[in-house]
Parts: C-alpha cells; structure tokens; sequence
C-alpha cells in the first residue's frame, strides 16, 4: 500500500494525535510553540508521515513569524502545492508529495534570492541532525 492509500486508522496507529491534526487535518501548530520553530542544528528535515526528504538546514532561516521557514524543498518534485481558502484569505499550502501531508504554507516574502519563505509545522517534519 502506498502512503497516499492508506487509511484514517493506519495513520491514526502511525502518528501521534497532534502530528495527525496536522498532517491528515491540515491543523496548525501555534506560533512559537513548536520543536523546530529555533532549532538551528545542521541536518535534513524529513516527513514525519513518511519520512521524504523534504527541507535541508542550510535553507532554513529566521522569518520572525515562530515556524520553521525554509527557502526552498530539499528537492524538486518532493513537495506539492494546492490553493487553500480557509479562514478567509487564499494561501498556497504545502504539501508532502509522496503521502500527502499537510505541512503548511508558501508565502513570497522570503528573503533569499528564491523570494520564497515556506513556513512549516514543527510536527509535520523531523530533524534527522549530522553527525
């Protein structure tokens, strides 16, 4: 079974309560609140669903805005954009190609020569740190 075909009781068995309002609920995680929002360890940020390799510390900056704010994906084709209109405005959502989590949003307001500032749940993702 592929993770994109798995249930709501395999993901539910798989993740915790909180990763699975985040990742299969598209929840949010508060500001300031979460692991990675300060962590600064060098190391690759992988899906917590499905462990993909998703964001690269090095690309990793201090957008002010209490996520973890990435500049770009580790790779193409590694995450998935939709059109989300909830809570009254339109954003771009991330998402994890390979199992369809919810990670969070893309904003154009980045501060690198990509303009991109991808702001992500500490509990959709998890530091695999170097050695």
């Amino acid at each position: 079974m592929s993770e994109r075909d798995k249930n709501e009781v395999a993901w539910r068995e798989k993740l915790s309560p909180e990763e699975f309002y985040v990742l299969r609920e598209k929840g949010t995680e508060r500001a300031f609140t979460g692991e990675y929002w300060n962590v600064w360890e060098k190391g690759a940020y992988h899906c917590r669903g499905c462990g993909e390799l998703l964001f690269q510390s090095d690309t990793k900056f201090d957008a002010g805005c209490g996520w973890p704010s990435f500049d770009r994906p580790a790779s193409e084709g590694v995450i998935e954009e939709s059109q989300d209109a909830s809570h009254g405005m339109i954003r771009t959502e991330v998402l994890c190609k390979k199992c369809g989590g919810h990670l969070g949003h893309v904003f154009l307001d980045g501060p690198t020569e990509t303009g991109q500032r991808y702001c992500i749940n500490s509990l959709s993702i998890k530091l695999e740190a170097d050695d």
